[in-house]
């Protein structure tokens, strides 16, 4: 059986559990989101959107995230609050489980094909939230799913979590294709911005000494 590195081992030391638990309540919804940033991909979701469902499973997935998001929302009228408030309370949980982000990588990169699909996504825990949205999707639904929304989840990702975020269609004709690969790199992005880097050795990576 492998051990870690030792000095990654060292420089995990030095950071807090990073884990987050965020329930935020309004008169549309009510969303509850856990996070443990060192899990192996462990996904329990009930949204009321199944489509919503099947990405918050590729992030957990594909970032090896734990992931836990119990909603409930006024679908009676359509599926954006919910999409939206589950975007920000997992921004939020996010945020909250980096803390002052101290030790990790803070940027990610990923080019993600699925079929016809390709898809990439950089990422960087700056502190300063931004989105570019270069998705092109053909259709306005994937089964019930509203696709305007997949740039509404991101926008409430990026602005509750202070990341920016970039996301780029290099190809892709098939819709269900590139909003899963769009998942999909996020997800891998997401993993490689958030791990530990042991040369850090507990520090805040920028060189003003906060982000």
């Amino acid at each position: 059986m492998q051990t870690r590195n030792p000095q990654i081992l060292s420089s995990l030391a030095n950071i807090p559990t990073r884990t987050a638990s965020i329930r935020r309540t309004t008169k549309e919804t009510d969303i509850e989101v856990s996070v443990n940033l060192d899990g192996t991909g462990k996904c329990n979701t009930a949204t009321g959107v199944p489509f919503l469902d099947h990405m918050l499973n590729q992030i957990a997935s594909h970032g090896l995230i734990d992931l836990d998001v119990q909603a409930t929302g006024d679908l009676e009228i359509d599926d954006h609050h919910t999409n939206e408030d589950v975007g920000i309370t997992l921004g939020q949980a996010l945020g909250k489980a980096l803390g002052d982000r101290q030790g990790i990588v803070r940027f990610g990169n990923f080019l993600a094909p699925l079929d016809e699909a390709l898809i990439q996504v950089a990422l960087d825990f700056s502190g300063r939230p931004h989105l570019s949205y270069g998705l092109q999707i053909p259709t306005q639904r994937v089964g019930t799913y509203d696709t305007q929304l997949v740039r509404e989840f991101f926008v409430a990702i990026v602005n509750h979590s202070q990341m920016t975020l970039h996301i780029r269609q290099l190809d892709g004709i098939n819709s269900h294709h590139i909003i899963e690969a769009t998942f999909k790199a996020f997800a891998r992005s997401l993993r490689l911005a958030i791990e530990i880097d042991p040369r850090r050795n507990g520090a805040i990576p920028s060189s003003k000494g906060v982000l």
